[in-house]
């Protein structure tokens, strides 16, 4: 009886090291497992593989052809070609299309040149806007010959920039030079209605604001003014 339960366990014995054996991996699964790198972890909503991108897809890439495209933009605007104000407008980058007018506004040496610009932006079928530097730079310009017609191009240009303060600076020119004598063919009826006129022009947000708020009391006092010099002169 003894004999038969020292048996038993030692036949238990043996079967239980087989089935260890067995079990275990040999040391080179053991080794490939424990140097295999670690799964690469996906992100939360990815669906596609890591692969890296081409240069094609790389924002450099992109951010550098719109670079060149901007620089080709502003070099044909040196060099006073006029439709790359409208290029520029396409693209509906603000800081871009000033850039480009103020080179267009610096290659123009002559009045011609500068009244052949502020003629392109008004008629064009685009809504190309004036800017301060323009509009600046025409208004010197009309100080060399103002007179009825120059007069009311400068204040539509002017107003046409969008500022309040510009068109009154505007404003209160013309109405020195015609104090002066300086501004010729044109009455004191006919330039209040011009400014008054002009000032419509300006954006509701510009007439409304504190510069508008001024630039309307500027008015009204040119009106009293030019309203009872023409009074004097009908007199």
């Amino acid at each position: 009886m003894v004999t038969l339960l020292i048996t038993s366990f030692l036949l238990l014995a043996g079967i239980s090291y087989v089935i260890y054996l067995w079990q275990r991996p040999s040391s080179n699964e053991e080794a490939d497992y424990l140097l295999a790198p670690p799964p690469r972890p996906a992100g939360l909503f990815d669906d596609k593989s890591f692969d890296e991108p081409s240069p094609r897809q790389l924002p450099g890439g992109e951010a550098s052809a719109e670079t060149a495209r901007h620089a080709l933009l502003l070099a044909r605007a040196s060099n006073g070609d006029k439709e790359a104000l409208a290029e520029a407008h396409a693209i509906q980058d603000g800081e871009l299309y000033n850039e480009v007018l103020n080179k267009l506004v610096e290659h123009a040496a002559s009045d011609k040149s500068l009244l052949a610009l502020a003629s392109y932006i008004v008629r064009s079928d685009l809504p190309l806007r004036v800017n301060n530097l323009l509009a600046e730079r025409f208004i010197e310009s009309w100080k060399d010959a103002p007179d009825r017609n120059s007069t009311a191009r400068m204040l539509h240009v002017a107003a046409l920039a969008g500022d309040a303060s510009l068109y009154q600076t505007a404003i209160e020119t013309s109405y020195r030079f015609w104090r002066m004598r300086r501004l010729t063919g044109i009455n004191a009826d006919e330039l209040r209605q011009l400014i008054e006129s002009e000032f419509w022009i300006l954006a509701p947000a510009v007439r409304n604001s504190g510069a508008g708020f001024v630039l309307k009391r500027k008015l009204a006092q040119l009106r009293r003014q030019l309203v009872a010099a023409a009074k004097q002169s009908d007199g």
